[in-house]
């Protein structure tokens, strides 16, 4: 027997209990639309995170004060008051891997405008900090130089705050009141989104960072919650934390045998940390969805020996009129495999469909590779010949005259 006629006798066979064959393929239906459900959220996961970790700036590298070992005692970062705003003006002026630098005070406040108020994040900085954040000014400007120097009461807010307290009324020029101080609004930053860790990035209010230490904490120390650093390309991003971290080790007077008193960090230990979390929950749930596969395989081996005895005097027939064991074998081998196909098929189609209305009702990004459906189709293939070759060689062992003789 040829190929095409196995598989035509195969077919004829399965569409004869067409109820029970589409049945029997629904495990494997469910594994595969599951396994490549799972794997295009996985992956659309990926990018959005990618893409998040890329909107927090240019080639950013944070650096975090703390990270000091005094004795047996270890501060993590945040931990240490050892970074300051000229600490920040070094870095620009004496490495040549820096393209922009910003130091950052950071503080949490109610503010008020009218009757309305809102709990929001106020980041001090300079004017440097949309280029470093790689950010820009949908209405009004950003503050100036000057402006810092003097620890002027002017603020630029993000898209969020703006909704909260002015809804469809223009912010530009008005005043807000942070901790019972005014503060006059000159500008919109352009909406952002989350980032890849879930912050909002848009509520936020930037203010100079000295107004933030003079007004707003009445501190008198120069000292910042963190430095953003935008460097000149991502390939530079080693030989610049080398450099900058000599250039921060130099002017806090450390010895060779003292731990930083900083801590650097880059958006590709942020990229790898939140991929490696994406990863492992795809393979993760993948693992879980296959389960339906080994479900769907056993089912397909129950309903193929089913099969065999009910067809045991057929086999017997075809092996009297001259088929071989090879022949048989095969045929139900076809049959076990079409099952699996079709479930296969079935399932892409399925999976592919489940995907896109993940993405649609909750605006989540899916990248479905033709690459993971061929594997998925691949897979359901090698299920069918699995747990199908058991019911095939039984079926290709029986006796011919006692296959005759079965009623």
């Amino acid at each position: 027997m040829n190929a095409l006629v196995i598989l035509r006798v195969a077919l004829r066979a399965l569409l004869r209990n067409k109820g029970r064959s589409l049945l029997t393929t629904l495990g494997i239906i469910v594994g595969i639309s599951a396994v490549i459900a799972v794997v295009a959220v996985g992956q659309g996961a990926t990018v959005m995170i990618n893409d998040q970790i890329k909107s927090m700036g240019n080639n950013l590298m944070i650096i975090f004060p703390g990270s000091i070992r005094t004795g047996g005692f270890h501060g993590g970062m945040g931990s240490q008051r050892t970074l300051t705003a000229e600490d920040a003006q070094a870095i620009l002026r004496e490495s040549a891997y820096v393209r922009a630098v910003t130091p950052i005070v950071r503080t949490g406040a109610q503010v008020v405008y009218g009757e309305n108020n809102w709990p929001t994040i106020i980041q001090g900085a300079t004017p440097s900090y949309l280029d470093v954040r790689n950010w820009e000014v949908a209405e009004g400007s950003f503050f100036t130089e000057s402006e810092v120097l003097t620890a002027a009461r002017v603020c630029v807010i993000g898209a969020t705050v703006a909704q909260q307290l002015f809804g469809e009324e223009d912010p530009v020029g008005k005043t807000i009141r942070i901790r019972n101080m005014v503060f006059r609004v000159i500008g919109i930053l352009t909406r952002k989104g989350s980032a890849a860790w879930g912050q909002d990035q848009d509520d936020t209010i930037i203010i100079p960072w000295t107004t933030v230490r003079r007004v707003l904490q009445n501190s008198p120390f120069s000292d910042v919650s963190q430095i953003l650093v935008s460097l000149v390309s991502l390939e530079a991003l080693e030989p610049a934390r080398k450099e900058v971290g000599a250039i921060l080790r130099q002017r806090h007077h450390l010895s060779p045998e003292t731990d930083d008193d900083f801590t650097i960090m880059d958006m590709t230990e942020v990229t790898q940390m939140t991929t490696q979390v994406s990863r492992l929950m795809t393979i993760l749930l993948t693992v879980i969805a296959s389960i339906s596969l080994i479900v769907g395989g056993i089912g397909i081996m129950n309903i193929m020996l089913v099969s065999v005895t009910e067809r045991t005097r057929e086999i017997g027939l075809r092996m009297a009129v001259g088929a071989r064991r090879k022949d048989i074998l095969l045929q139900f081998l076809v049959e076990a495999i079409v099952l699996a196909g079709i479930g296969g098929i079935l399932g892409a189609m399925l999976g592919v469909a489940a995907a896109q209305i993940i993405s649609r009702t909750n605006n989540w990004p899916v990248f479905t590779s033709p690459g993971s459906i061929a594997l998925a189709l691949g897979f359901s293939a090698a299920v069918g010949v699995f747990f199908g070759f058991y019911p095939a060689w039984r079926a290709s062992r029986l006796n011919p005259i006692e296959a005759l003789r079965y009623e």
